[in-house]
């Protein structure tokens, strides 16, 4: 019989500091059968908070559900690109009410995607442009998707705002001048597991550039592990290696990371004190 594979030893946070994974999909059906052990294995990780974020009405739902369940578990609701067609002024009524449930730190996510195309550009236009302008009535943060719609995106955000609540780009995949572009627009800027890949040069050298205090990171779980689980289910615990990355792309410690983006998530979520 061939022996059981071990986990691989995660990256070990300085005695005092966390993480925060901001953008993970709890909700989906990869957690399903170990969900309680996953966020176990985050709070021993140092990552003690995790935002789980809608895609659309019901995942926004159960995103509530879990921050209701878990201490440490909060909730962002929306409509995804993907599903930007359900947009409708029900629909916008319903995410108004959601919106205003406890747990719920953020609006999204929200945004365009030109990759997949489940939704024609024009509708998730609208549906971008109508969530933008929900999330500012709210007064919450928005957390943006924008997967190579680069010009699009910001051409919205940059006509619509300002945002006093301010927000996020999401799995931030642009260079250094497009960081420094939302930056300007207020944005924090996250980064995902991806810049642990070897080819991921253009986002390595946007890392070395984003202002720490401008900079969150996450897991986007169940997708994007990093290195060395690339290719397999992502969670929470893992974003450890994505900070371990960022303080070596930097030239600075872990612990000067994760003291940061932890203070760039807390201010920016309005989280309450641990």
């Amino acid at each position: 019989m061939g022996k059981k594979k071990t986990r691989a030893p995660l990256p070990q946070l300085p005695v005092g500091s966390e993480l925060i994974d901001s953008h993970c999909h709890l909700d989906m059906k990869a957690y399903n059968s170990d969900l309680t052990p996953i966020i176990d294995r985050s709070r021993q990780a140092g990552v003690k908070r995790t935002i789980t974020i809608g895609i659309d009405l019901k995942s926004s739902a159960r995103a509530i559900e879990l921050a209701a369940e878990f201490p440490g578990i909060f909730a962002a609701v929306g409509v995804h690109p993907h599903h930007a067609a359900e947009i409708s002024p029900a629909s916008l009524t319903e995410l108004k009410k959601l919106a205003r449930k406890p747990g719920v730190v953020a609006y999204g996510e929200i945004g365009m995607d030109t990759v997949k195309n489940y939704a024609p550009l024009d509708i998730q236009q609208m549906a971008m442009t109508e969530q933008v302008k929900l999330a500012r009535e709210l007064g919450l943060p928005m957390i943006i998707h924008d997967r190579e719609a680069h010009e699009q995106v910001y051409q919205i955000l940059h006509d619509l705002g300002p945002f006093p609540a301010g927000g996020v780009i999401h799995c931030f995949s642009g260079d250094s001048n497009l960081a420094a572009s939302f930056i300007d627009l207020g944005f924090y800027i996250s980064i995902p597991g991806v810049v642990t890949f070897n080819k991921a040069t253009e986002l390595q050298d946007a890392v070395r550039d984003i202002p720490l205090n401008r900079m969150l990171v996450e897991t986007d779980g169940p997708f994007l592990a990093p290195m060395p689980w690339r290719g397999k289910r992502n969670e929470p615990a893992y974003v450890t290696y994505t900070a371990e990355k960022i303080a070596e792309l930097k030239n600075i410690s872990l612990a000067e990371v994760a003291d940061q983006t932890t203070a760039n998530c807390e201010n920016l979520f309005k989280l309450p004190p641990q």
